[in-house]
């Protein structure tokens, strides 16, 4: 008979391939102070904090209260809702899409590009995956028996050249390559210009994009960032996914939308057929009411977002930080101290954990390229901010002290 002891459970191959979780000990120390009562200020996961719309939440009650939503709905989505979606696209971005056949909606976007990496990849197939990056970019493609291939993100002509580099020099070519501006975790932002020379690039070397426009409606000072699928000649190579988490505050909703090639909607299509019946119905239903008035609620929300990362950069600058001021996305992506940069991106943000009681993501976290940097999440409010960043001041200026290196934080505290 086995020794329960030395009977180890044979998981998948793809699962080995999966790298340790960096952020496993940042969840497990946050978890662990705050079951002792330490009011961590949480920075670090891009989960909204904000409500939903109003009516939106009016028209879930009223929903849930119909029993003939309750029974499995269809797992591409309502008809009405992918129409919507449609609209949407048709009024902000001038991009016509067939809600039929264009459309696929997803029990929220990582969801859907996961599944959507099962359907057009397998083993020897290769990604083009620019970085940082969102891990499930990365894992998505790992997942699905695939191999990633880092490409270092840069402004849109020198991340072209790489692309087209790599493809020359790479057998066989690369399958997919994956973009996503306004970026996840850096919060760089592109132009139309950018996505021309993509679909001309993917057409040359036939190659599949997908775009992750999760952040296409949270931008600021009259930035508006383009969609990909805006490009002619666009739906003949790729598709794009956007959310409804970000700038309708539905995260815990998980409504997200593939839209581009038909076929490779169809491909995604497919796979959910065989894994689920789609999202629930009622929340389908309140989202299309969402939907309707986007361009009065995202326009809103992105507002507050943009008063909050005034109030976070403007403060972190005040202190000795150097940090720019993204026009786009829901984070701050923040450069380390230079006196704290030999503590590495985790031990950092545990270092900040522990001493200072704020919560933020290891750049590294997001791939080598992101070491040396913290993304910082704006779903707190203004005050909390404040209190993060004099909570933050007191603990390096603390530290430095101690180390005889005080005036490298900045020039004097912040006061409470």
């Amino acid at each position: 008979m086995t020794n329960p002891e030395e009977y180890k459970i044979p998981v998948a191959e793809r699962l080995k391939r999966l790298p340790p979780y960096l952020f496993g000990r940042l969840n497990a120390l946050l978890y662990q102070k705050r079951s002792k009562g330490v009011d961590i200020i949480d920075l670090g996961m891009g989960n909204p904090t904000d409500p939903p719309p109003d009516d939106v939440t009016e028209k879930l009650r009223e929903a849930v209260l119909d029993p003939r939503n309750h029974r499995y709905s269809v797992s591409v989505g309502l008809y009405n809702l992918r129409r919507e979606l449609s609209r949407l696209y048709a009024a902000h971005w001038g991009v016509e899409l067939d809600p039929a056949g264009e459309v696929v909606a997803t029990i929220g976007s990582k969801e859907g590009f996961s599944h959507l990496c099962l359907a057009l990849m397998g083993p020897g197939d290769t990604a083009l995956v620019p970085s940082p990056a969102f891990p499930i970019h990365v894992y998505a493609v790992i997942l699905a028996g695939g191999n990633v291939i880092n490409v270092r993100l840069a402004p849109g002509p020198e991340l072209i050249k790489s692309l087209v580099d790599v493809t020359t020099h790479l057998q066989p070519k690369p399958k997919v390559v994956i973009v996503n501006f306004p970026h996840n975790p850096t919060t760089m932002t592109t132009d139309l210009d950018f996505y021309k020379e993509l679909v001309a690039y993917a057409k040359k070397y036939n190659v599949m994009v997908i775009s992750d426009l999760a952040y296409g409606l949270t931008t600021f000072d009259g930035y508006k960032a383009p969609s990909f699928l805006e490009v002619p000649g666009a739906k003949d190579v790729g598709v794009e996914f956007t959310t409804m988490s970000k700038p309708f505050n539905m995260a815990g909703w998980r409504i997200g939308f593939c839209a581009g090639n038909a076929d490779m909607c169809k491909a995604l299509a497919k796979i959910k057929g065989y894994y689920d019946y789609g999202i629930f119905q009622a929340a389908q239903i309140a989202a299309i009411v969402g939907m309707r008035r986007f361009a009065e609620t995202a326009p809103e929300q992105a507002l507050v977002y943009q008063r909050r990362r005034d109030v976070l950069c403007d403060g972190l600058n005040r202190i000795g930080w150097q940090v720019e001021k993204p026009k786009a996305s829901m984070f701050v992506w923040a450069e380390m101290p230079k006196a704290f940069q030999h503590m590495g991106s985790l031990d950092f943000a545990l270092w900040l954990m522990e001493n200072a009681e704020i919560a933020v993501s290891p750049g590294g976290g997001f791939g080598d390229y992101g070491e040396g940097y913290l993304r910082l999440s704006l779903i707190e409010n203004e005050q909390r901010l404040k209190q993060a960043v004099r909570q933050i001041d007191r603990a390096t200026r603390k530290y430095l002290a101690s180390v005889g290196s005080a005036g490298e934080v900045g020039p004097e505290p912040v006061t409470p």
